[in-house]
């Protein structure tokens, strides 16, 4: 079955990981962001391995996001961020393909475990199974 594979993020994390603190998250060290990402980039070869990985992404900060949605008429209304009213949103995601919802809590609880800082909020990591047809809703 597949399975979405999130983490969550705030625009203040993005910014602590360039070494700007704030009162919601605190600065990384370059040391630490290399940590990060190593961790991730070894859980990303070990699930291209075992051919779970269809796809993983990390997203760009939520200022560089924009929301879409239509007006009254049905005209595009367009809002470039960043959102002050959001407080998380997606930061990055994989899609796998995993043989039970077990194995993919067990990759979630990995991803739970990435180096930070001391005092880095930790978020969820959310799974959603991916529908397959409308015999799943």
């Amino acid at each position: 079955m597949k399975y979405l594979v999130m983490v969550l993020g705030t625009q203040a994390d993005y910014e602590g990981m360039r070494g700007e603190a704030s009162e919601h998250s605190p600065a990384w060290t370059p040391e630490q962001l290399q940590a990060m990402y190593a961790y991730m980039g070894a859980i990303n070869d070990d699930l291209a391995e075992t051919g779970e990985m269809i796809d993983g992404q990390g997203l760009a900060e939520p200022a560089r996001t924009r929301f879409v949605t239509a007006d009254t008429d049905g005209k595009p209304v367009i809002t470039d961020g960043p959102y002050p009213e959001t407080k998380e949103l997606l930061a990055g995601y994989w899609l796998l393909d995993c043989a039970s919802l077990d194995r993919v809590t067990e990759i979630a609880a990995r991803v739970a475990q990435c180096p930070g800082p001391e005092g880095l909020k930790e978020y969820p990591v959310v799974i959603r199974p991916v529908l397959d047809g409308a015999a799943d809703i």
